[in-house]
């Protein structure tokens, strides 16, 4: 049996008369940089999230990048993110010239301890980047909590995350200061290429990030402050709002998946539990736990993977590609190891968590269109696996 990481194909017939109208739409229109496209979407998108302003962008990357330019950091400034996360969370930090400061993940979320991002705080410390990492929110009071006593502005990473609510039911990306999202086409929202987000509750900071967006011009050809190109597509924007009303459901399609591995490997007798950063046995999975559960809250985790820890996670993953079964490592090397880095000084052993999930973690298949079967295919050739 055949089961990929992902197959947007399917997604893409269930909508495929919607999409195609929109993306014909748009061709006939000649319009196709930001326009009338691109505010619906971001109209539609303060409706969904709850946010004052939302802002259509070129990437997620971008969305982190224009984030940090409208807050004008500057070299010598520092900015806290956690060392596990896709590269983007840092490397935006580096291209401005500032100094990106790792913290230690937490062993049951993946994201940022507010313990450790409290203890890298210095005279020169301007802001923190907390990532919702894998679709589930960051201890955003407590981050708040902390920024607020140093007076740093907070940008959330929630590239991941698009849907996702914290356990009061805010949604993840308009809790900080700035909110980031990533649409790029795995993402469980993704469009027809790259394309992003930036949010905000706050009047004086979209206007700076409006401005920026369009290489810092007001009016056109003007201006006063630099910025970039960091416009969406009127296509990316097309696409995106025929997708948004589907995505709960499909977020709901998720939790279930990831509810029924958790039931399968149970049953199996292969789950060994959450948050620890040693196995007890090298026959066991540590499985991923939804943390913010309320019956309040209906989108705590979005599943944008679905992450187990293994012990020998190489050899499995060669043995269920054999198998068909699509996986990813997300991510190999956390930022302290990387060679960008070096001259930051950090070495292997500083932050264990971290490195425990870079060395440990696999992603499984957990898109909505997976069948029942599918998923007992995949535990089963675990099973296989362990029983070798």
């Amino acid at each position: 049996m055949r089961v990929p990481l992902l197959d947007i194909k399917l997604q893409y017939q269930s909508l495929k008369k919607e999409l195609d109208e929109a993306v014909i739409k748009v061709a006939e229109s000649q319009h196709f940089i930001l326009g009338p496209e691109v505010s619906t979407m971001e109209k539609e998108f303060c409706n969904y999230l709850g946010c004052k302003h939302a802002l259509g962008v070129s990437s997620g990357t971008d969305a982190l990048l224009l984030a940090l330019m409208a807050i004008d950091i500057k070299p010598g400034d520092e900015v806290i993110l956690p060392t596990y996360s896709f590269f983007a969370t840092a490397g935006v930090v580096s291209r401005l010239f500032a100094t990106p400061v790792f913290a230690e993940n937490d062993p049951v979320t993946f994201n940022i301890d507010p313990k450790d991002f409290e203890r890298k705080i210095t005279a020169k410390t301007k802001a923190v980047i907390p990532v919702h990492l894998y679709g589930q929110s960051a201890e955003m009071d407590e981050i708040i909590k902390i920024a607020k006593a140093h007076n740093l502005i907070v940008i959330e990473d929630a590239a991941q995350a698009i849907g996702t609510q914290y356990k009061d039911g805010r949604y993840a990306g308009t809790i900080g200061d700035i909110g980031c999202f990533s649409f790029f086409p795995s993402k469980n929202l993704g469009c027809y290429g790259d394309g992003g987000l930036v949010t905000t509750n706050n009047d004086e900071l979209a206007k700076v990030l409006t401005i920026k967006r369009v290489h810092g011009g007001e009016p056109k050809y003007y201006h006063k402050v630099i910025g970039g190109n960091f416009r969406l597509d009127a296509l990316q924007a097309a696409v995106l709002k025929v997708k948004l009303p589907h995505l709960d459901k499909w977020s709901e399609k998720r939790r279930q998946n990831a509810n029924r591995y958790t039931q399968l490997f149970k049953d199996a007798g292969l789950a060994e539990g959450t948050g620890k950063t040693t196995f007890d046995s090298k026959n066991k999975v540590l499985l991923p736990e939804a943390i913010f559960q309320s019956s309040k809250v209906k989108n705590y985790h979005i599943y944008n993977q679905y992450i187990v820890r293994v012990e020998n996670r190489d050899a499995l993953r060669e043995f269920l590609t054999k198998n068909e079964i699509g996986t990813e490592i997300y991510y190999p090397v956390p930022f302290h190891l990387q060679e960008c880095f070096n001259d930051l000084g950090y070495k292997k052993g500083n932050f264990p968590i971290s490195e425990f999930a870079a060395d440990k973690s696999l992603a499984l298949p957990i898109f909505p269109e997976l069948e029942d079967d599918q998923l007992v295919y995949v535990v089963d050739t675990f099973k296989k696996f362990f029983n070798q």
